[in-house]
């Protein structure tokens, strides 16, 4: 606690009008967000790096914005530190009636449909349709993980994964479809979109997030392409004079290679 009260004052003296720090003194709820967003990817990117030093040092970076956004709610009076932590506390136990009141143990799916319930519970007197709670600003996959986790709370899901597979199979069909007539045409994005919702319904009957599974898919991308131009070097070749034939050829004796370990 004493280290989170010097941590508040510090805040509070950056912010100071006088004596504080003139990018500090000048930010707003406003200009703080996109710092937000790219501490919070910082710190994921750390977490899948298995990173735990840059973990900690990323986690004060994340919490850094919070105290500073609790800093400027103190100042414009409408609630402080103590005041988001208060309401924190409540919410957790709330949301936790199987830990907290009945000390009974719930499968994934009723911990799942409890949560959900208690959600709805709590905005009751609120005008909302469904997936009107789900932000617009979430990054597209995991908007899409979260849509179909509500409807499959409401029994709108397949029982098995199989049958989340099946719909992709028919997804590519029609993709393959739509642009044998025209691949540019919006028709094709749309059926392209449907694939993209279809695979993420994959992914969540899975247990994974499909979020994080393709931010995974793009970094392993990126490492056997580097290992392509390493290898191209070797041979006195550049990925920008190289062809799609010779940089295909490394690629398959790279991804044979890793296979084989």
């Amino acid at each position: 606690m004493e280290n989170l009260t010097k941590l508040l004052d510090i805040m509070q003296t950056l912010r100071d009008p006088e004596h504080g720090c003139d990018w500090d003194k000048k930010q707003t709820f406003d200009s703080i967000v996109p710092h937000t967003l790219e501490e919070a990817h910082e710190v994921a990117h750390a977490i899948e790096q298995h990173d735990w030093v840059n973990v900690k040092d990323e986690l004060g970076d994340l919490l850094f914005q919070i105290i500073f956004y609790a800093q400027l709610g103190k100042e414009a009076g409408l609630f402080n530190f103590a005041d988001v932590v208060d309401n924190l506390n409540q919410k957790l136990v709330r949301r936790h009636p199987h830990v907290f009141e009945h000390q009974q143990t719930l499968t994934e799916t009723e911990l799942s449909k409890q949560w959900d319930a208690i959600k709805q519970q709590e905005k009751l007197g609120q005008s909302a349709q469904f997936g009107d709670d789900v932000l617009s600003s979430l990054p597209a996959l995991a908007r899409a993980q979260k849509i179909q986790r509500r409807a499959a709370a409401l029994g709108f899901d397949w029982p098995t994964y199989e049958g989340a597979l099946d719909k992709v199979k028919e997804e590519v069909d029609e993709v393959d479809e739509a642009m044998r007539v025209d691949p540019h045409s919006p028709h094709s994005g749309e059926e392209i979109g449907d694939l993209l919702f279809a695979t993420v319904n994959v992914a969540r009957h899975g247990g994974f997030n499909a979020e994080q599974l393709l931010r995974k898919a793009t970094e392993k991308f990126i490492g056997r392409f580097q290992q392509v131009e390493s290898v191209l070097e070797t041979q006195g070749k550049a990925l920008n004079t190289a062809s799609l034939q010779e940089m295909d050829e490394v690629w398959e004796q790279i991804k044979a290679a890793q296979k084989s370990v």
